[in-house]
């Protein structure tokens, strides 16, 4: 009779357990969404292969409590949650390749920018722009000012850190070792990986560390090791596409207080571990999680939810703009619409890691993630720790810092805003500096800019070339009927139109003039008096359209009435205007103005400046006004000479000590 009633117990017991469980899944059901009928069947399957395990337990152990009974329903309850949840992670994992590709710019990735491309970068100090790329220079290029002497890994002496790198762009053996007085004394920077087996491994395993006349392997903290740093230490160890993503791994798991790990921290560009800030870390963390690496060997083709470097190496989609240099090239970093939530945007469409916003360094190529810092900002973002050898980063912005630098795009004095050029108000003194007015005979038809030395830019249309004599550049000119003790006049002697240079199309529409040095001055025109150069951009990713910037000149104003005073005015770059003005339009013009035609230039402000400004109030030359539909006709704005494209032909007349703000 007990065991009938025993027997009924289970029974019931079952069925409750069942109906609670079905419940459940509907309960669930509902969160998810629609399910297959096949998935439906599953779940309730899985439920039923529980319920009998629990059966068997229950006739095995006899009678249980209600508490206990309860505590297997939500037992059941929680396994199916779980399910649920994994399987709605799968379904959000399976859409994130294309959500991550969604910040990348197509059009941009194309053009397989790398860290060695100065239209994106700035380049290292060893190196110098040339044609869109970091190029290596040579040794005796580096700043005289010699910072340590430091050797390579084959004993060799170098003067300075960017000697050594300079000559290491060229012999890619000789690397960074050590900075010291002696190299023969000095010792050696090695690394090794250990594996599971305790033996030496060639592509993976636990780092291990060996600083200079120290035989003791030291091992490196998790924290803070990302891609970059296990990039150093694969690119060290010959693997030049550097490592997959970062793992951690527990050497043993009993305590070890007598073993010490390093911190390390990597900027991306290293080609040795031994370049990185290295610090001493805390014992705890070594005890948990010494780093391992694994080199990457892949020469397979990327998969679907991965991102392929310009390098051919593949990350996951997800790891690409970020401010981490995951591809070991930077290609993941610099084609970028939007950057994940550790990650400053550049206005460049380049992603750099917070930790590198407000460091007294600019890394955005305009300068912005050093705009409007703190202290306190600048010094969370410097290196803690007590190092445990000299820091290379710190030498590297030393001698960055040492480089000739330009001072250009400097008013002296900023004017209030006005709305148009076009019936717009008088500039005042001093506001443009960079501004110059060409006087062809008796008359002033076109302006120029200045750009430093002896040169000025100016339209190809508005002058000739065989008749530099006739020419004069005003400068200091405000009204163009009234020239007062502030205005030279410097007369022509040699004149540089582009050699594609075409009047019909006015694609090239760029001239050089050089003028007489009547002060014999080595400023030359930027002697005694206000005038400042406008700065060359070097870059077609330094402004963009919507960005609102400055033209100014002589010309027409409504109605096309003379103008004697200098004016200006605010006014947006514009995209698509090969739209607009179809096969007219050209690579290497750029079109300002607004829509409805409000803002424009005209006739007249040929040859003059369409000047930017960065978020350091430093004035770039964007363009040179050229041509346009009438004046401030509606839906045609105006079209200028994209200076930017042309750095590489101005500075081959003029020298690129004049033009080059950064890394002469």
């Amino acid at each position: 009779m007990k065991a009938l009633q025993l027997l009924c117990v289970l029974l019931g017991l079952s069925l409750g357990v069942h109906a609670l469980a079905v419940t459940t899944i509907g309960k669930n059901k509902t969160a998810e969404g629609r399910q297959s009928s096949h998935q439906q069947e599953t779940d309730v399957r899985v439920v039923e292969e529980d319920i009998h395990t629990i059966g068997k337990n229950e006739t095995a152990e006899g009678e249980e409590s209600n508490q206990q009974h309860e505590t297997e329903e939500e037992g059941i309850e929680e396994d199916i949650n779980t399910r649920s949840k994994k399987k709605q992670s799968a379904v959000k994992n399976e859409q994130g390749p294309e959500i991550y590709l969604q910040r990348l710019d197509k059009d941009c990735l194309r053009k397989s920018f790398t860290q060695s491309s100065c239209l994106k970068v700035f380049c290292l100090p060893w190196e110098r722009c040339v044609d869109g790329k970091c190029l290596c220079k040579v040794p005796y290029q580096c700043p005289k000012n010699a910072t340590s002497q430091v050797c390579t890994t084959s004993g060799r002496a170098f003067r300075s850190y960017c000697q050594q790198k300079s000559y290491e762009c060229q012999y890619s053996n000789e690397r960074f070792s050590v900075a010291a007085a002696d190299c023969k004394t000095a010792g050696k920077f090695s690394i090794s990986l250990k594996n599971e087996e305790e033996s030496e491994s060639q592509s993976k395993g636990i780092v291990q560390v060996y600083l200079p006349n120290n035989e003791q392997a030291k091992y490196i903290c998790k924290k803070e090791w990302t891609t970059q740093e296990a990039n150093a230490v694969c690119r060290q160890l010959g693997f030049n596409k550097g490592a997959l993503p970062p793992v951690a791994k527990s050497i043993s798991s009993e305590p070890m207080p007598d073993l010490a790990c390093l911190q390390v921290k990597c900027r991306g560009h290293e080609t040795s571990l031994a370049e990185c800030v290295i610090t001493d870390g805390s014992r705890k963390d070594i005890t948990e999680n010494p780093v391992e690496v694994d080199c990457y060997t892949d020469t397979r083709d990327c998969k679907k939810n991965e991102f392929q470097c310009v390098n051919k190496k593949c990350i996951p989609v997800r790891r690409t703009c970020d401010g981490i240099n995951d591809c070991g090239d930077l290609s993941d970093e610099l084609c970028c619409k939007e950057c994940s939530e550790n990650a400053f945007h550049c206005h460049s469409d380049t992603c750099i890691h917070k930790r590198y916003v407000c460091n007294e360094e600019f890394d955005c190529i305009n300068g912005e993630d050093e705009f409007n810092c703190t202290d306190l900002q600048q010094n969370k973002n410097r290196a803690t720790g007590i190092p445990v050898r000299l820091n290379m980063d710190d030498e590297r912005k030393m001698i960055r810092s040492s480089l000739p630098a330009l001072t250009c795009g400097i008013a002296y004095h900023r004017g209030r805003r006005f709305k148009r050029i076009i019936g717009g108000e008088k500039a005042d003194k001093d506001q443009f500096p960079w501004q110059v007015a060409i006087k062809d005979g008796e008359s002033v038809n076109c302006g120029g800019i200045y750009i430093g030395g002896c040169w000025v830019l100016t339209a190809a249309h508005c002058i000739s070339s065989s008749r530099p004599q006739q020419y004069l550049v005003m400068v200091g000119l405000l009204d163009r009927t009234t020239y007062d003790n502030d205005v030279d006049a410097f007369p022509v002697i040699e004149i540089k139109v582009h050699q594609d240079y075409n009047p019909s199309t006015y694609e090239n529409d760029i001239a050089l003039l050089l003028v007489k040095n009547i002060y014999n001055e080595e400023k030359c025109i930027g002697a005694d008096n206000a005038v400042m150069p406008a700065c060359i951009p070097w870059s077609e990713y330094q402004f963009r359209a919507g960005d609102t910037c400055k033209v100014s000149g002589w010309g027409r104003s409504d109605g096309f009435v003379k103008v004697f005073y200098l004016k200006w005015g605010n006014i947006n770059l514009m995209a698509n205007c090969s739209e607009i003005y179809k096969e007219r339009y050209f690579e290497n013009m750029e079109c300002a103005g607004t829509y409805d035609g409000s803002i424009d230039s005209c006739k007249g402000d040929s040859g003059g400046p369409l000047v930017c400004v960065d978020k350091h109030n430093v004035a770039y030359l964007w363009g040179i006004v050229s041509w346009g539909e009438n004046c401030g006709v509606a839906g045609y704005p105006g079209v200028y000479t994209k200076v930017a494209n042309y750095f590489e032909w101005i500075s081959r007349h003029v020298g690129r000590q004049f033009i080059s703000r950064y890394n002469v």
